[in-house]
């Protein structure tokens, strides 16, 4: 969602809050000292500014969330911080989860001030969550591969919906759905094809689909998983329709010396 540029000032705030904060003096910190940890992080690393968009100690219930971010008047995702002394435990996701049900927010950031755990919230029967992504920002040689996710969160995304597009991809590659997709026809078709040239033999759908079947539900060594690389086919960009080669030389004298052979035999035949 970010271009190239602003995920570069992404990854140089996070360095900066990274540096600043988490640190062997501060590892005894309390949840007041903590919020002001996460008040650096929503505005100078996440983009949003202070009071108008974020909105603290939120009322909902006749209880309190820490945080709850908000753009335009539409609430986006509450934060529930806990203090850097402490690791992030169960009954601290479901303060925050009930909190965003109680009050229709979908999205619920967990925090410590070094462990971020970002959750979506859905509400149908029950109250469910699922976990999107979790990140620990005490490893300052990581800080760039977290880049592609936290970015969703940045104001410049949230503005434009990165929230729906990361829930969006979320779903797409939950592995219920990446399963189904091994069973469809085009999928089977290069499976088929792909065992065909390696072992010189046919295989029956069934038979391929009694092999997904043991991907899906039983455990694999991936270890020993062969990446196999499919050749593309290479076409020239421009390319001409293809015509005829021109004979070459040696074909050209063996047809002059075929036509005079059959002239003289021609010739001779008419004389006799």
């Amino acid at each position: 969602m970010l271009n190239a540029n602003k995920q570069a000032k992404l990854l140089d705030a996070l360095k900066k809050y990274s540096k600043k904060y988490l640190n062997s003096n501060l590892t005894e910190l309390d949840e007041s000292g903590t919020r002001l940890m996460i008040n650096s992080f929503l505005m100078d690393v996440l983009g949003y500014a202070p009071i108008e968009e974020i909105k603290t100690e939120y009322m909902i219930k006749g209880t309190y969330a820490d945080y709850v971010v908000q753009l335009g008047g539409t609430r986006h995702f509450l934060v529930e911080v806990k203090a850097l002394s402490l690791n992030l435990a169960p009954a601290h996701l479901r303060q925050a989860i009930n909190y965003g049900a109680n009050e229709g927010i979908y999205w619920a950031l967990l925090t410590n001030g070094r462990n971020f755990e970002f959750y979506r919230i859905t509400v149908n029967n029950t109250v469910e969550h699922t976990k999107v992504f979790a990140f620990d920002f005490t490893d300052a040689t990581q800080l760039k591969k977290h880049i592609d996710l936290l970015q969703y969160l940045h104001k410049d995304s949230v503005v434009k919906k990165g929230l729906d597009f990361l829930w969006n991809k979320c779903c797409a590659l939950e592995p219920a759905n990446v399963a189904g997709i091994l069973y469809t026809p085009n999928v089977l078709n290069i499976i088929r094809k792909s065992l065909k040239e390696r072992y010189n033999h046919k295989f029956s759908d069934d038979e391929i689909k009694a092999s997904i079947d043991k991907i899906v539900f039983e455990a694999i060594n991936l270890e020993k998983v062969n990446h196999i690389k499919i050749k593309a086919s290479k076409k020239k960009i421009n390319e001409k329709p293809s015509t005829a080669p021109a004979p070459d030389q040696t074909f050209i004298e063996q047809r002059e010396e075929l036509l005079t052979a059959v002239q003289e035999d021609g010739a001779g035949s008419v004389a006799g």
